[in-house]
């Protein structure tokens, strides 16, 4: 996988632990495929940064001076912005409550640092086509975490506004259980394909850009329990 054109997927890596912003890049840096645009310690020199190299993919620590990443993920990635660039957070699970508020303000997924390099070349690669990474057991803990939070206090049912049909409910709410299209496919014994069709219909039907914003919708909207 590439760039387009067949360029590199060209990086840009934000994290303000000057060995670990120095290890991603050497991973990523390693690859033919990939390629470190550039390097910065802190979320407003990320912005400056992404909107001069135009990098293909962020890396974005969460917990970093003068910005946090999730506000530079909202001015990089969040609704409104006119040339999105897409961001794949890396955060310490134990520490950050917050990437949650940082799927919300545009994240294409997020990773945990102490993940192998595979996974996060892996993570890289994924959102550079547009897609999203969740990490299902961390999605189940940390939106499951804060659902109590996310969800109306009403709770109970389905809301009236939500225009899904009964199977696609079913659907949402696994994707929202941190589940994958062929876990999905093998709950409801269905065809991986079938399940890519509902899944994008959803994304359709909800005006949703993604997974990521799928999950954080159904809990939102009191989908999941």
């Amino acid at each position: 996988m590439s760039g387009a054109g067949g360029a590199p997927i060209r990086v840009l890596v934000c994290d303000d632990q000057v060995l670990v912003r120095t290890g991603l890049a050497t991973i990523i840096d390693a690859q033919p495929d990939l390629e470190v645009a550039g390097e910065c310690g802190d979320g407003q020199a990320a912005v400056d940064l992404a909107g001069r190299l135009r990098p293909d993919v962020v890396v974005m620590d969460v917990r970093m001076p003068v910005l946090d990443g999730i506000e530079a993920t909202r001015l990089l990635a969040g609704a409104g912005v006119p040339h999105p660039v897409k961001v794949l957070v890396v955060t310490t699970f134990n520490l950050d409550e917050y990437v949650y508020e940082a799927l919300r303000a545009g994240a294409s997924g997020f990773l945990l640092k102490d993940a192998p390099p595979d996974r996060l070349l892996h993570g890289i690669r994924t959102v550079a086509t547009g897609a999203a990474l969740l990490d299902p057991e961390v999605t189940r803990q940390l939106v499951g975490r804060y659902a109590a939070r996310i969800r109306p206090a009403d709770g109970g049912g389905t809301p009236p506004g939500v225009p899904l049909t009964p199977r696609e409910l079913e659907v949402l709410r696994l994707i929202a259980d941190g589940l994958s299209n062929s876990e999905i496919a093998a709950a409801l014994v269905l065809s991986p394909e079938t399940v890519k069709t509902f899944v994008s219909r959803i994304l359709a039907k909800l005006g949703l850009r993604d997974r990521v914003q799928a999950v954080v919708y159904a809990y939102r909207q009191g989908l999941v329990t």
